[in-house]
């Protein structure tokens, strides 16, 4: 199964933000869509840098309380791992399992295009398994 696959499912929705945006306001945002990361975009809407969860406990750890009253420019990940749509699921897995990372942003002709995290690629990986457990029961069903 290929990236693209996954998108079809879970659909091409990305959350982006700002890097003026201040961490509290940006916070928020994750709490009110329920997400774990948002790609940071630049004045031409290309990929300038990725910001997650991770990113604002670290924040905390070096900044303390005043890592609030930053901006996400100043917290977020610059140099982003992506993948394309054309990606096979193992081949992410390993990416994400290698970089560390949980999410991963679709880039395709310089545009990001979507987002996946280890959570769909988890689930992606647990309906291959159950597919195939089935399809060795029914092969062993009709053997007998």
């Amino acid at each position: 199964m290929k990236v693209s696959d996954i998108l079809k499912q879970k659909g091409d929705t990305v959350f982006d933000v700002a890097k003026t945006e201040q961490i509290d306001d940006f916070a928020d945002r994750l709490k009110a869509t329920h997400v774990g990361a948002m790609v940071v975009l630049d004045n031409s809407r290309e990929l300038a840098g990725i910001i997650s969860e991770r990113d604002i406990v670290h924040g905390i750890a070096e900044h303390g309380r005043n890592c609030l009253n930053l901006t996400v420019g100043d917290l977020m990940t610059t140099g982003v791992v992506t993948c394309s749509g054309n990606d096979n699921i193992a081949q992410i897995s390993h990416l994400m399992t290698e970089n560390r990372i949980r999410h991963l942003p679709v880039v395709e002709d310089g545009k990001v295009v979507g987002m996946v995290s280890v959570g769909d690629v988890v689930k992606n990986r647990m309906e291959e398994m159950s597919l195939e457990a089935n399809v060795l029961r029914d092969l062993a069903i009709a053997g007998h």
